[in-house]
């Protein structure tokens, strides 16, 4: 069943458009990944998700109901239920409050005073692999890995549906990378989480979605299967990113596709497809805007899709 459906989503700045148009859904109990450079829209889009920015045009459904453009007072009663995991796993907690502090404050406010906090907090430790004594430290005391941890504590304290995790392993050790998407992995199955992950590492996708989008300049690109964008990628910039990513497999081989200069400026767009300043096989077609082409769950957005 579909948790959450965003539909031609459009978010503007001003006079700075970022997303022109996203669309995508999540069933429950799935992990849906998006991928892209750094100014591709991909925070934005899951603070619009989050209530947290703005989003002029589009459908956010969330189980059926339309949550695009509500107040801080509407959108209140959905925040149980969606929660926002921050990149930045130091800087996103106060240094004035303990971790206990820290993972508990979402029963304060949510006003839940019924609770036991000190129970609730070695629970939640716990629940993320961390001690009991944790509780009383400060952020400043803790690891890049301990601070995620808490990060995922706190955002699963009030037993959301849907986790929406911005880049959950920036700035993490290789090692630590791996026991964190191992965590979310087994919280997802313990729990019947949904979670939406955005990041530029295409080698945490491989590790934790079901399902994977490629976003260039606030819109999909190509989207399908983990698997089947990996093994069968259409779109030029989706395997340019493929081909650059290192290999799990020493001995597999891909065609390396170097892209031209650097993503084009918000303000600036290519007219037709926005990817043809950079891409290697344009051609005159691609002067014209290239429609959503869905085949079999595989979908690009490409005049001349490799094969």
């Amino acid at each position: 069943m579909t948790l959450l459906s965003v539909s031609n989503l459009k978010t503007s700045y001003g006079k700075t458009t970022v997303l022109t148009g996203v669309s995508f859904h999540i069933d429950e109990g799935e992990t849906y990944a998006l991928v892209g450079e750094s100014g591709s829209g991909k925070t934005t889009l899951i603070r619009a998700i989050a209530g947290l920015a703005p989003a002029q045009d589009g459908l956010i459904l969330f189980q059926g109901k339309n949550i695009r453009g509500l107040s801080d007072r509407k959108m209140r009663p959905f925040r149980k239920d969606i929660s926002l995991m921050f990149q930045d796993p130091v800087g996103s907690l106060s240094p004035r409050l303990t971790v206990g502090g820290l993972i508990t404050e979402p029963y304060r406010i949510q006003g839940m005073n019924n609770r036991d906090l000190n129970a609730e907090a070695i629970r939640l430790l716990e629940m993320v692999g961390l001690p009991a004594d944790m509780a009383g430290r400060y952020p400043f005391q803790l690891s890049g890995g301990q601070a995620r941890r808490v990060g995922v504590a706190r955002a699963l304290a009030l037993e959301p549906k849907l986790l929406l995790a911005d880049e959950p392993t920036a700035g993490l050790d290789v090692s630590v990378q791996g026991e964190l998407l191992n965590l979310l992995n087994d919280l997802r199955d313990q729990l019947g989480l949904s979670m939406l992950i955005i990041t530029h590492n295409l080698n945490i996708v491989r590790h934790v979605s079901d399902r994977m989008g490629i976003m260039y300049l606030g819109q999909l690109v190509e989207e399908g299967t983990t698997e089947d964008v990996f093994h069968h990628s259409k779109h030029p910039y989706t395997r340019a990113l493929l081909s650059a990513s290192p290999k799990p497999d020493p001995h597999a081989k891909m065609d390396r596709i170097i892209l031209q200069g650097d993503p084009p400026s918000l303000l600036k767009r290519p007219s037709g497809c926005e990817f043809r300043s950079r891409c290697p096989f344009a051609k005159d077609i691609c002067k014209e805007k290239p429609e959503w082409n869905e085949t079999h769950g595989h979908n690009v957005r490409c005049f001349i899709p490799l094969s």
